[in-house]
């Protein structure tokens, strides 16, 4: 292990990321509001911190391995969320402890958007856009995380698009070097976050709530500037706005990067992952508007497509914005939702979930084995579109499921030993292992209620699903500290 280069890299994202911390500072003081001091506190602690870690080993030119990799990309979530904490734990008009802070900020910088706060509409604007930032920054690094870095760690759901899968991505990378790929997923990421902010206030929100919504829509975060979320505007336009640029979001980044560079849409129809997506997405949103339109559960058929179909997209790409309070739906409806959340969207997107390429994989396995039952010799490749996928591959990918299942069962039942129901805590790891946000039960609209060790499970859920589960449980093997 190259301790010096790891602690050199740490130490140097750290004094970025207490840059961030600036910009709410100048929100802060726009508003003539006087919240900004603890953010000045925020970035003084982080950026000292960063300093203090670089400045033994700055001079350090070791090559990046394997395994700093792996220890690199776990502290990049788990040490700038802990640090992220700082200016929500010194702010007296939030009065959280020590560990809601951590919650919030880990909730936001993993795109989860669960939260333990309330009276969102009260609360000072550089608060409000400093959460809404936090996700945005770590929707960024997802998508460099899961398209330029997690393939050369060998993990994530990218290792599934090698040369022998269709569509546009051929390689692990977009462009030959990765700050190359980093700074192209950068231009899309904001192009599509100008769009859509520019969309919203088109569409009649105010300059600051399109801004701060525009982040987490497009990383797919569902922190809201209202304790209402989506529902405080009550209004059809923004609705739609947001079920597209949600939907735009939780398709593979490097689709729309090819569609950037090439000004075309044909990747889009090519790739075998997109159309699982939408067909999931339209059936679940299918379901759930009849559901509704049987039970007359709103006053128009309009409001309930409508309802349906932005409930529907927001749940299943793991985005959790709300313009009504589903949780109370009538029948199997609510269920369904957070069942969606598993599936979640594209490989290489900043949405949560086991991913659909690994469902796809999944049901086209469990195909081959049926049809291996009816003809026992026959050799019948797993195929993504027209090409075969490597047997490794499949294996991964029911490898990630096994794991996955084992560790949503025993975090299910270490919530449930903190005093939890079942469908608190069934929901409560869904929605934080899938990065979803808000769950049935106790924590339908927020984690306020759970105590502090059931905070902490849910914290690590969060680090887990984020990190797609095997780049933080590699950290505790001995094999990976074994010389």
């Amino acid at each position: 292990m190259n301790w010096a280069v790891v602690q050199r890299i740490l130490g140097l994202l750290l004094m970025m990321f207490s840059l961030t911390m600036l910009p709410p500072v100048i929100v802060s003081l726009v508003f003539a509001e006087t919240s900004w001091l603890p953010f000045i506190e925020g970035f003084a602690l982080t950026f000292v911190a960063g300093l203090l870690l670089w400045l033994p080993v700055h001079r350090s030119r070791k090559d990046l391995r394997l395994r700093d990799g792996f220890l690199i990309v776990a502290a990049f979530w788990t040490v700038l969320g802990t640090f992220g904490a700082a200016p929500l734990y010194f702010d007296d008009a939030l009065t959280l402890s020590l560990t809601d802070a951590i919650f919030e900020s880990i909730s936001g910088l993993t795109t989860t958007g669960a939260t333990v706060l309330s009276g969102l509409d009260q609360l000072p604007r550089g608060i409000l856009y400093y959460r809404q930032q936090l996700q945005w920054l770590g929707g960024m690094g997802i998508i460099v995380l899961a398209v330029a870095v997690l393939p050369m760690l060998g993990v994530g759901g990218m290792q599934l698009y090698r040369a022998e899968a269709p569509g546009p991505v051929k390689d692990t990378k977009l462009t030959p070097r990765i700050t190359e790929t980093a700074k192209a997923l950068w231009y899309v990421y904001l192009a599509f976050t100008i769009a859509c902010a520019l969309s919203y206030f088109a569409a009649g929100m105010d300059w600051f709530d399109a801004l701060c919504h525009a982040f987490s829509t497009v990383a797919i975060g569902g922190f809201s500037t209202h304790d209402l979320s989506m529902g405080y505007f009550n209004s059809a336009a923004i609705d739609l706005v947001a079920i597209f640029f949600m939907f735009a979001a939780g398709i593979n980044f490097s689709l729309h990067f090819y569609a950037w560079r090439y000004v075309t849409m044909r990747h889009y129809s090519r790739d075998p992952e997109l159309r699982g997506y939408t067909v999931i997405l339209l059936g679940v949103a299918a379901l759930v508007i009849l559901g509704l339109l049987r039970n007359a559960t709103f006053d128009t058929p309009g409001e309930a497509i409508v309802a349906g179909l932005f409930q529907s997209v927001s749940i299943a790409t793991t985005t959790g914005f709300t313009t009504a309070n589903y949780a109370s739906w009538p029948t199997a409806l609510p269920v369904l939702l957070l069942f969606a959340s598993f599936v979640g969207g594209c490989a290489g997107s900043t949405a949560g979930g086991i991913k659909v390429v690994r469902w796809l994989l999944i049901y086209k396995q469990g195909v081959r084995e049926i049809s291996r039952l009816i003809h026992p010799s026959a050799e019948i490749p797993v195929k993504l579109g027209s090409k075969a996928v490597q047997y490794r591959v499949v294996d991964a990918v029911w490898g990630f499921f096994s794991v996955y299942v084992v560790v949503f069962s025993a975090m299910m039942l270490a919530m449930m030993a903190t005093g939890l129901d079942q469908v608190t805590a069934f929901s409560a790891i869904a929605a934080t292992l899938n990065n979803l946000g808000p769950g049935l039960g106790d924590v339908a609209s927020a984690f306020t209620s759970v105590s502090d060790p059931g905070k902490w499970i849910s914290i690590v859920a969060m680090l887990l699903g984020r990190l797609e589960i095997f780049t933080l449980l590699v950290l505790i093997t001995p094999a990976f500290w074994r010389h």
